[in-house]
């Protein structure tokens, strides 16, 4: 199954671009190749972008993700043909470009997200939004603008009785990271590996399951699940910045991606100054995150290894078990170069034929040739439903139903692939749930039994609209079925 990738579209077309200053040809320290764009490029320039990619359009379609505030078409062609030594030099003009900072509140304001240090919300940053951009972008010029502190807070962990930490930036830091994103992704994102899914442009879970059935059904069964350990929490910041320095070359840019990775966090009344790691929560932590881990995508690339990475979470499928031995070595050995740790009891080799014990991946448990949701998974949803569900609820049935239906449609759309059993028994759950409520509010006591299910039959749910996920299942086999014949 080939997958598509940025790099595929032009493997092997490489040009140097050559900036100029307008008015001075050659620059006032002489002819230098660079990683920049003007709106003058030399008779050179224009002679080394090939014909096809100068056609109105065609580049900015193959990057339509690229955000225009930030990259023009010109600087799209020159990524595309690349510059001399893959370098790219003057981004901080993009970076404090209003146009470019707008853009990166709009996506700061769909997102939402809690105050920061400063206790100012999106809202209230919103309300006085020119003058924040502009101020932001003054202090970007000027050199003067320092990240304040990241506000952590602990969210429970799927399925457990857990907490993991999140950094909460301010408002203000959001959106400055937000552009420093726009500006720099497409320089990493040309050249990422094609099995990593996780934060790209135009990937997703469901691209990476898709492709983990893929090679499973093509007899790659021996599965090497790979776990690392406190990943976010422990990217060498050196090492992590040697990596950014292969595709950036700005002096000013590179020192805020060193601020934003040395930012103190405020855990209540305790600060401190992270040595490690990249913040959860931070806008450039999924990008840099996937920086760090691709020279890892292209060592299995090159090793024939297949591989699929959805951020710090990847399995390697192989054909036999030796082969997966060999995948795990390469993998311990370049953890091990790279600082990073696999977790001893997690990490292991795993035959996903057999039917126990399988691996867990994306939410989905593979084992015996099937798939279903995961125990956290199912345990999620289920916390999900009691939430909604309490048997002391006021609301009215139809409320209830109203309340639910959309939990269930969105469960269904990323695990409709699981085994039948899976969702008749999720209907008959969430039906005695609600027949429970009845039960109570027509002052029974006890358990649900035989009364209540001739009493509120399947077909009275079904009457009032509950979302049937067996249904939904039955429906979706038909569907397919009816594609198959023709």
């Amino acid at each position: 199954m080939r997958m598509w990738s940025p790099k595929s579209r032009w493997a092997g077309v490489r040009a140097s671009v050559v900036a100029t200053k307008p008015g001075n040809a050659g620059g006032a320290k002489g002819r230098r190749e660079v990683g920049s764009v003007t709106d003058r490029p030399t008779d050179e320039a224009l002679a080394a972008v090939p014909e096809r990619a100068t056609q109105a359009g065609e580049v900015r379609a193959r990057w339509a993700w690229a955000e225009p505030a930030a990259w023009t078409e010109r600087m799209l062609t020159a990524l595309e043909n690349g510059v001399k030594g893959g370098v790219w030099f003057s981004l901080i003009d993009k970076v404090y470009a209003e146009r470019t900072l707008r853009a990166a509140f709009t996506r700061v304001e769909a997102n939402a997200g809690a105050a920061g240090v400063d206790g100012e919300s999106v809202a209230q940053f919103a309300r006085h939004l020119d003058a924040h951009v502009a101020a932001l972008s003054q202090e970007l010029r000027a050199g003067t603008y320092r990240p304040q502190a990241v506000r952590r807070v602990w969210i429970p962990k799927a399925g457990k009785h857990e907490l993991r930490p999140l950094g909460i930036p301010t408002v203000r830091d959001r959106v400055v990271q937000g552009a420093m994103r726009s500006v720099l992704e497409p320089l990493f994102e040309r050249d990422f590996a094609a099995q990593s899914y996780g934060f790209r442009p135009g990937r997703g879970c469901k691209d990476a399951l898709r492709r983990v059935d893929a090679l499973w059904q093509a007899g790659y069964t021996w599965v090497v699940d790979a776990d690392l350990k406190g990943y976010f929490d422990t990217i060498p910041h050196d090492a992590l910045m040697a990596r950014v320095r292969t595709k950036v070359a700005d002096g000013r840019v590179l020192a805020l991606v060193e601020a934003y990775l040395h930012q103190h966090v405020l855990d209540g009344l305790r600060e401190w100054t992270p040595e490690t790691g990249t913040p959860q929560g931070a806008v450039l932590s999924p990008l840099l995150s996937n920086v760090y881990l691709d020279p890892l995508d292209q060592r299995m690339v090159q090793s024939g290894v297949q591989m699929v990475r959805y951020a710090d979470d990847f399995v390697c499928l192989c054909r036999t078990r030796e082969d997966a031995e060999a995948a795990l070595a390469q993998v311990r050995a370049w953890t091990a170069e790279a600082g990073l740790t696999l977790h001893p009891e997690k990490t292991r080799i795993v035959d996903a034929a057999a039917a126990a014990p399988g691996f867990d991946f994306l939410g989905y448990h593979f084992s015996g040739g099937r798939k279903w949701p995961r125990a956290k998974s199912l345990a999620k949803l289920k916390d999900t439903v009691r939430e909604l569900t309490r048997r002391t609820n006021g609301q009215s049935l139809e409320a209830l139903v109203a309340a639910l239906n959309p939990k269930l449609r969105g469960w269904w759309a990323y695990f409709q692939h699981s085994l039948r059993f899976t969702f008749t028994r999720l209907d008959q759950w969430i039906r005695q749930r609600l027949r429970s409520i009845l039960r109570r509010r027509a002052k029974r006591h006890g358990l649900c039994r035989g009364r209540e299910n001739a009493e509120w039959p399947n077909r009275f749910f079904a009457e009032l609209g509950l979302y049937s996920l067996a249904a939904a299942h039955a429906h979706a086999c038909q569907l397919s079925a009816l594609r198959r014949r023709h």
